[in-house]
């Protein structure tokens, strides 16, 4: 599997509120056999997950989902951290959930954090830093891999003009997920298995994490148009109502094709790697990650549920920024090299001065031995 299978899902004619777009995503019939539940839960929103080799991830966490697959559908999806009082107590102790995913024990029910799943991957990436003891690099760098990292994201409710727009979203019959657009430009994707689901879950969108990019969008973004069709009467096609009827259809038709073939294109199209992360029964959950490719197209980090044929019961995406695309390209290529910073430089066909460069606009230049790579730059320039 490398990309994002969406068959059994429809699109319906997009929303608009001033900047923000939202296209309903609709099954004809539910994925059987798996839900998605809710529960509440208490205290503060600050969270520790271990993830193992001795490193954690803390963040913010607002809500989680436990997905219920023993096919009784009595579970509802999981949703609502909630912060009490007036701003956090001095030396406030952090929650430590003890992974990512975590099966319920003596249940066949999966607790994850949405969206927290894919960022802990993102992070994680390539995290042990280098592998072989180059000079360039500084002891701190071989012994303990990469500093702590850390990347900058928005709730929902800081997106201007989104909590708005899912305010007044109207909910399609058989609605069963959602492509979030800002400024005609994918901000997010989240599908669910069953409509009950997506009614129960839709608020918990204003919740989520945003990237920096999408908060940009949404701050200088003009309004997008909104969806029109017309229809007519050529030639004295239209008749009757059935004739009325089948012609929106057509147009509704043509603007699903239209999303599909342009506006969703770079989120189903990309090819992915796909980690896997828990097996439940005939499911599958996944977090993805893009190739980080440079070249403006979008490039989305996410997890996935699916079904035994590959089709997507459960889709939640964030899209990165440009800096975190750079950020991941260049740490593809440092790993692809074996950390060495003068084949890195040939394979992305620059200097080792860029390179260095690089490294340090990516937040990694206290890794680098900052006398051995001064004293390079200079044989460099005198040679």
């Amino acid at each position: 599997m490398t990309g994002i299978d969406l068959t059994g899902l429809d699109v319906r004619p997009a929303q608009v509120w001033g900047g923000v777009r939202l296209v309903p995503l609709v099954r004809a019939e539910p994925v059987a056999g798996l839900r998605l539940g809710r529960e509440v839960y208490e205290g503060w929103g600050e969270a520790s997950v271990a993830v193992g080799d001795g490193t954690a991830y803390t963040s913010y966490i607002p809500h989680g989902f436990v997905a219920d697959w023993t096919g009784t559908g009595e579970e509802r999806a999981a949703y609502g951290t909630r912060l009490g009082g007036e701003g956090a107590p001095p030396g406030m102790a952090v929650r430590r959930p003890q992974r990512m995913a975590k099966r319920r024990r003596g249940e066949r029910r999966l607790r994850f954090l949405p969206l927290h799943l894919a960022l802990e991957g993102y992070l994680a990436l390539h995290f042990g830093g280098p592998s072989v003891v180059w000079d360039d690099w500084s002891r701190e760098a071989l012994r303990r891999g990469l500093s702590p990292r850390a990347e900058a994201a928005y709730a929902g409710w800081s997106v201007p003009g989104l909590a708005e727009a899912l305010r007044i979203f109207e909910l399609h019959p058989g609605q069963c997920g959602l492509l979030l657009y800002v400024a005609d430009s994918l901000a997010a994707s989240f599908v669910v298995p069953h409509p009950e689901d997506y009614r129960l879950l839709h608020p918990t969108l204003v919740e989520d994490l945003y990237g920096e990019l999408v908060h940009q969008y949404a701050h200088y973004g003009a309004p997008v148009p909104e969806f029109t069709a017309r229809i007519r009467d050529g030639a004295g096609g239209i008749r009757t109502l059935a004739d009325l009827r089948a012609a929106a259809r057509e147009q509704e038709r043509a603007w699903a094709v239209a999303h599909d073939g342009l506006m969703a294109r770079d989120l189903l199209e990309t090819p992915y790697a796909f980690e896997r992360v828990y097996r439940m029964g005939s499911f599958d959950l996944y977090r993805f990650l893009p190739p980080f490719l440079r070249g403006g197209r979008e490039q989305h980090i996410g997890e996935l549920i699916t079904d035994h044929k590959g089709r997507t019961a459960y889709l939640k995406s964030f899209r990165l920024s440009e800096n975190q695309i750079r950020k991941g390209h260049l740490l593809r290529r440092l790993a692809d090299e074996d950390w060495h910073l003068g084949r890195t430089a040939e394979a992305l066909g620059t200097s080792y001065e860029e390179v260095v460069r690089r490294i340090r606009a990516a937040g990694l230049g206290s890794l680098l031995d900052a006398h051995v790579v001064a004293q390079r730059i200079r044989e460099n320039q005198e040679g």
